[in-house]
This record gives structure tokens, sequence and C-alpha cells, in this order.
């Protein structure tokens, strides 16, 4: 497993892909390539803890999305688009069956990008996201009410690197479309052969109502006992939002678990 053009210098740059561009950061290294996945509305720099917990042997590479961060706008934020991003990335990069990290809004995206290209990755680490969401109109109401009440805090909040440079409706319209598609994941889950390693938290989300998020990680319990594939790495105290921050070490430790089926111990 390794980048097919492997570097070892870090290179920082735009990358253009449809209608925009996207910021990216390739550290080099000579190992085993590592590609972040985002929050919903995260950029990069939550990954921080992670890439400096696992070292400069692993190639980290790192991307805002569409509007996240330091990439630039577009004319479609949707799911299809992500995946398309990836793909992108992966190739402006040269890089060949990696190890995929997804929190949240990237766990997800990172089950349907493996699932739909099996033979191109290495494995799986999510961070706390689960095969669960609001679905149908009542969900999506309440989605957009949130959104609407957070209107006037999330260009504060875009600048922060903790939402996009997007109205309120329209982040409220990928994380309607994100509960759908979650919802609907469990036969992706089930049929993943690359390792899946999963570090859950506990508590609640922004938005979540008391115990929701509890309910929601235990619906993997029959992806468990179903994919002899996927597994729990850890669970830890932090909740949903404070994971990358306060638990950075389970994920990288899940990381090491990915790369040592591979026969690799750096890090």
């Amino acid at each position: 497993m390794a980048a097919s053009n492997p570097t070892h210098s870090t290179w920082t740059g735009m990358m253009p892909v449809d209608d925009t561009a996207l910021a990216v950061t390739d550290t080099g290294g000579p190992s085993i390539p590592v590609v972040y996945l985002n929050g919903a509305y995260a950029d990069q720099s939550h990954w921080r803890r992670v890439v400096a917990g696992l070292g400069s042997d692993y190639r980290h590479i790192t991307y805002d999305e569409r509007a996240r961060g330091k990439s630039k706008r577009s004319a479609d934020y949707s799911f299809e688009a992500c995946i398309r991003d990836v793909d992108a990335v992966l190739k402006a990069r040269g890089v060949d069956r990696p190890i995929l990290v997804g929190w949240s809004y990237g766990g997800v995206l990172g089950w349907h990008w493996a699932d739909r290209n099996p033979d191109r990755v290495a494995g799986l680490v999510t961070v706390d996201a689960f095969p669960v969401g609001l679905t149908g109109e009542a969900g999506a109401e309440r989605i957009r009410k949130l959104f609407r009440r957070m209107r006037l805090f999330l260009p504060i909040a875009a600048r922060l690197g903790l939402a996009a440079r997007m109205s309120a409706d329209q982040h409220a319209e990928v994380n309607i479309e994100l509960n759908e598609i979650a919802a609907a994941s469990v036969p992706v889950l089930e049929r993943l052969t690359c390792p899946v390693r999963f570090v859950l938290a506990t508590g609640d989300s922004l938005g979540s109502q008391e115990g929701e998020m509890e309910q929601g990680r235990a619906v993997l319990d029959p992806v468990l006992a179903r994919n002899p594939n996927v597994k729990i790495s850890a669970k830890v105290a932090s909740n949903h939002s404070k994971i990358l921050r306060n638990d950075s070490p389970a994920v990288a430790q899940a990381v090491r678990e990915l790369a040592a089926t591979h026969g690799h111990t750096v890090g």
C-alpha cells in the first residue's frame, strides 16, 4: 500500500475541480497515504492533532471542501460533488489505496466512496458517524429551523472553521441530504470489503435531542455482527463536536491498527 507517486516534501495549493478550487495540503512522507475527510462544515485544521500524533512517517493529505476553509465557492454542494472531490484530490496528488479517515459527514462520505471503489482503498476510519438520520419532511423542517436560528452566527463560525461560506438554507440542504443518505447506509456498511474502524463519541451534538446520538450509535450493532470487516476501535468520553480535539490519540491509534493490517508499523 503506497502512493503511486510518493512524495517526500510538503505541497500546499489550490486544486481545480468542476467550477471551483479546493485548498489541499499534502505533507509528503515515505509511507502510507492517509486522506482526511472533514465534517460537513469543518475545515482541514480540525485534523492537526491527529496528524501530529501519527507523525511524519505517514503521508497526510487534508483538504477543505467547497466553500469551507480556504476553498472557493461552487454552484454544487451536493454529496455527489463531494464524492467527485475525493476522486479529484487522489488523482491530483497521485495517491493509490489510501487509508481514509472521515469525521461525521466525512465518515459517511468515506463509506460511500469505499463502497464504490473497493479496490482503491486500504481501509477506513470513521469518527463518530453512524447510519441514522432525521428523514422525511418533519426531519427536514427541524433541520431548516435549526439553521435559520443560527443564520446570524454562521458568517462568524465560517471564519473559525466551524461553518461554510453558505447561506443558512444552503447549510440546511447539505444537512438534510446527509441525514437521508446516512439513514439509508446500513446496506453499504454491511457490504464493505475493506477493514473499517469506528471511533465513537458519547453524548449529543449541536441540534440533537437528549439521547438521540447514543440511539444512533446503537444502530451499528447489527452491522458489527454481520460484517467482520467492521469493528469498534474505541468509544471515548468526548461528545460529537469535541472528539477530534479531545480524543485525537484514539483516532490516530485506529489509523495505526489499519496500517498494521497491511504490515506497516510506522508512527
